[in-house]
């Protein structure tokens, strides 16, 4: 199957015109944090059971492979979310006791993988979700180097791979659905609405019971804010978090990035790109002739 050369060509063009004005090649513009009324998910740490609900819901209305009976949260194992589980609960002794924690993909407000994704396959959705999209997938696994949250995940092992993370049952709230976990969870350990009502409910919590939980909420400013907020009764290291990853969006990082990188790492995705396009375009063309 031969390559097209016109888009091929093209894409290497619009290469040049990107290191002559600096222009983010095909990157796609992430919202700001404030401009929407973004969805997101509360879950109290201090109301989860550990039952894996959660789980067991994600993987069904995911279509992955059903959690097995013996993978369970234990303290000091570390289960984390792969290419065969969107979600993931783990157990943690504390100071105040032993607690569970739920973790995926953090829903980003201006999310890194998005930005960094040259097909816009990584996408930020009006109502909150970051979605992948398939069809539009180069497979150069940007969005999993970029992610401060490790959580994209690859396929290693299909015939053809897709990129598996959390996406806050899109589908499903587009159909006025709740996200699969949250409908699952018997302790109400998740709650599901506007971020802005998720905050006000978080504080409020702190503020009616001091004594129970720790005063801050995990998600409501690290990496410039994320859908996934958290309350807990213990400071969030103590719970296995990042409580390193910066305040800023990660996006806000790439800002001068074509004005000093070498042009291989400039050249190099729009080169994938170019192959990409140009071999999907002659497979329809075949399809079409046959």
């Amino acid at each position: 199957m031969g390559v097209n050369r016109r888009i091929f060509l093209k894409a290497l063009g619009l290469t040049g015109a990107a290191l002559g004005t600096g222009t983010k090649l095909g990157a796609e513009t992430a919202p700001e944090a404030d401009d929407k009324e973004f969805y997101g998910i509360l879950y109290d740490s201090t109301w989860c059971a550990g039952c894996q609900g959660c789980e067991i819901a994600c993987a069904e209305a995911n279509g992955l492979p059903e959690v097995a009976i013996d993978d369970v949260p234990e303290v000091g194992k570390i289960r984390k979310a792969n290419e065969n589980r969107r979600t993931v609960v783990n157990a943690y002794e504390t100071s105040e006791g032993e607690f569970f924690v739920k973790t995926q993909c953090m829903q980003c407000a201006q999310p890194a993988c998005a930005a960094a994704c040259l097909t816009k396959a990584m996408y930020k959705t009006e109502d909150g979700s970051v979605i992948w999209r398939e069809e539009k997938c180069m497979g150069c696994r940007y969005c999993m180097v970029s992610c401060p949250f490790d959580a994209p995940k690859f396929e290693y092992h299909s015939p053809n791979p897709k990129i598996q993370k959390c996406d806050m049952c899109f589908e499903r709230v587009k159909e006025g659905k709740l996200p699969a976990c949250v409908e699952a969870c018997p302790a109400e350990a998740l709650k599901f609405g506007t971020r802005r009502e998720l905050i006000a409910e978080a504080r409020q919590r702190i503020a009616d019971f001091p004594g129970m939980y720790h005063d801050v909420i995990y998600g409501e400013h690290e990496a410039g804010g994320t859908g996934w907020l958290y309350l807990s009764a213990v400071p969030f290291e103590e719970l296995g978090f990042n409580t390193k990853i910066q305040k800023k969006p990660y996006p806000e990082l790439t800002k001068g990035f074509l004005y000093s990188v070498p042009s291989v790492f400039v050249v190099a995705p729009a080169v994938l790109l170019g192959i990409h396009n140009a071999t999907k375009n002659n497979s329809n063309q075949d399809e079409e002739n046959e």
